[in-house]
């Protein structure tokens, strides 16, 4: 035996050899402690990194229907559209059927021969008929008399003084307005009523 063997005998080696298991226990256990931890903090990181990853693809999604809604409208708008330029160009055409049909009066119609009254008849139809063809590409006539003057709609050009209609009423049409679609293509030029009593009051009245 060693002198320290003999000083401390055999329990001193067995407690160096317990304390030496004991701290390879406690290192062991601190490395997976260290271990699990690495693996909370990267699972952390995963969801993080998925819950940005779907954030970002609902936005993407949103943005996508919304590129699509607007596409589509904006596709509408253009069928609906355009033919805006051509149509405000033809409005000089039927304006002037209209004035050769009226430049006739009723009385030299009615005593006129067999061609002069089939040359009136075929200029009617021509405005009827291109009437028409405007209605199936979106334009419309608009027929203001008896309404409530709209800036938006009618040009006033005079005013009309009749106590019996309602003020701001459309009682007269100067030069016919068209619309297309939504928008106006060209305000009907008119004239309004004045003196009468107030468009809300007629309308209560009315009502009544």
């Amino acid at each position: 035996m060693t002198e320290e063997t003999n000083k401390n005998g055999p329990d001193a080696d067995a407690a160096e050899a317990y304390a030496a298991e004991a701290q390879e226990d406690q290192a062991q256990a601190e490395a997976e402690t260290e271990a699990e931890g690495g693996e909370g903090d990267a699972l952390d990181a995963l969801r993080a990194e998925n819950a940005d990853l779907r954030d970002r693809f609902l936005r993407l999604a949103a943005d996508m229907d919304n590129l699509r809604r607007r596409t589509d409208r904006e596709i509408k708008d253009a069928k609906s559209y355009a033919v805006t330029g051509f149509a405000r160009d033809m409005l000089s055409v039927s304006d002037n059927l209209r004035r050769a049909i009226e430049s006739l009066p009723e009385e030299a119609r009615t005593g006129a021969d067999a061609a002069v009254t089939a040359l009136i008849e075929g200029v009617e139809m021509t405005e009827r008929g291109m009437l028409a063809t405007m209605e199936r590409h979106g334009i419309r006539k608009i027929e203001p008399v008896g309404q409530k003057f709209d800036p938006n709609f009618h040009q006033a050009m005079f005013e009309v003084p009749n106590p019996d209609v309602a003020n701001n009423t459309v009682v007269q049409v100067v030069q016919a307005g068209y619309a297309i679609g939504e928008r106006v293509l060209r305000p009907a030029m008119v004239g309004v009523a004045k003196g009468g009593p107030k468009a809300e009051a007629a309308e209560d009245a009315a009502k009544a």
